[in-house]
C-alpha cells in the first residue's frame, strides 16, 4: 500500500480532522501524510461566503489537489462541500458522524435580552435565530473557530452560533451555553460529518478508506446532499436537512426558511433509498408546501 497524501485546509480545525483520518489509517497499517492547502474561504476570511461562491470556497483547492495528482484523498468537513461532486472525483468515505447540532456560545437563547447581538456568518442560522427571536440583532461573523470563540463579550456581541462537532474536536465544549434543538434549529447539510474524496477509479485509495466508512453516516449524508442538490441550494441560502436512522429506515428532516425568518416550511420523511428520499422531501417542501414562494427564494 502506497503512502496516502491527504489534502486538507490549513485551519486548526481542518488539520485536527485530517490528523484524525491519518491516525485511523495508521491503526490499520496505512501510512498517510498531510498536504496543507490555502483555500479562498480561508484567505478572504472577512468576506461573506455568498461573495466567495458559498461552500466551494473551502473545498475547491482541496479537490484540485487530488484531481491534479498532488494528493490522493481530499478531507472535508462535509458541510463545506457543494452538493455535486466534481467530475473526476468520487466521495467514497464518511467516518462516524459527530454531533450535528448547532450551539450558542456566550449566552443561551433565553438569556439574550431584547436587542442583544448574536454573530454568525450563516444565512440559515441567521434566519432561524430571527424566526424564534425577531427582537435580537444578528451580525456577520467569519473566521476560524478561535476567532469565533473569542467574540462573545467583545464589540457588543453577546453570543455566537457554532457547530457542536467543532467544539468537540477542539476540546471546547465547556463554552457551550445552549445546544439548539435540531427539530427546529435544523442543522446544515453534512454538519458534524467528514467526507473523503478520491480520484474516480483510484481503487487502492478507495480500498484503504473502506474500513473508515460508517454506512449509516454515509447514507445520511447522501440523503441530505440529494435534498440540497434538488433545491439547487448551498450554504449561501437558508436551508437545512438532517438524516438519522430510525426503525430500520432513514428519517430526514428538511427546512426552507425566509432570509428574515418571517416564514418557514418544514417536514419529515422516511425511506430506505437515500437519494430518492432527499429529492422527494426537497420537492415536497419547495413545490407542495410553498417553499419556492418564501422571501429570498426563487422557484
Amino acid at each position: 500500500m502506497r503512502t496516502l497524501r491527504l489534502a486538507t485546509r490549513r485551519s486548526p480545525l481542518a488539520l485536527l480532522q485530517a490528523r484524525h483520518v491519518q491516525d485511523r489509517l495508521a491503526a490499520i497499517g496505512v501510512e498517510a501524510v498531510l498536504v496543507e492547502m490555502h483555500t479562498s474561504g480561508d484567505v478572504r476570511a472577512d468576506a461573506p461566503l455568498r461573495q466567495l461562491g458559498g461552500q466551494g470556497a473551502f473545498a475547491v483547492e482541496v479537490q484540485r489537489a487530488v484531481l491534479s495528482g498532488e494528493a490522493d484523498v481530499a478531507v472535508h468537513s462535509a458541510k463545506d462541500l457543494p452538493s455535486t461532486t466534481p467530475e473526476g472525483l468520487a466521495l467514497v468515505c464518511v467516518p462516524e458522524r459527530r454531533d450535528a447540532r448547532d450551539v450558542l456560545v456566550g449566552r443561551s437563547l433565553a438569556g439574550l435580552g431584547p436587542g442583544a447581538t448574536v454573530a454568525t456568518g450563516s444565512p440559515r442560522r441567521r434566519a432561524l435565530l430571527l424566526e424564534r427571536r425577531p427582537d435580537v440583532n444578528v451580525v456577520e461573523l467569519r473566521g476560524n473557530m478561535a476567532r469565533r470563540l473569542a467574540t462573545p463579550g467583545r464589540d457588543g456581541v453577546d453570543a455566537v452560533v457554532a457547530a457542536a462537532a467543532a467544539l468537540e474536536r477542539l476540546g471546547e465544549t465547556h463554552r457551550v451555553a445552549e445546544l439548539l434543538d435540531p427539530t427546529w434549529f435544523v442543522p446544515q447539510v453534512g454538519q458534524g460529518a467528514l467526507a473523503l474524496e478520491v480520484r474516480d477509479g483510484d481503487l487502492e485509495a478507495t480500498d484503504a478508506l473502506a474500513s473508515l466508512n460508517d454506512a449509516a453516516a454515509f447514507a445520511a449524508l447522501s440523503a441530505e446532499r440529494a435534498y440540497l442538490r434538488e433545491l439547487g441550494a448551498g450554504c449561501a441560502v437558508p436551508a437545512g436537512a438532517y438524516a438519522t436512522w430510525s426503525a430500520g429506515a432513514l428519517s430526514l428532516s428538511g427546512l426552507m426558511i425566509a432570509y428574515d425568518g418571517s416564514r418557514s416550511v418544514r417536514d419529515v420523511a422516511s425511506g430506505r433509498e437515500p437519494e430518492e428520499l432527499g429529492r422527494g422531501l426537497a420537492r415536497r417542501l419547495r413545490d407542495e408546501l410553498g417553499g419556492a414562494s418564501l422571501p429570498g427564494w426563487r422557484s
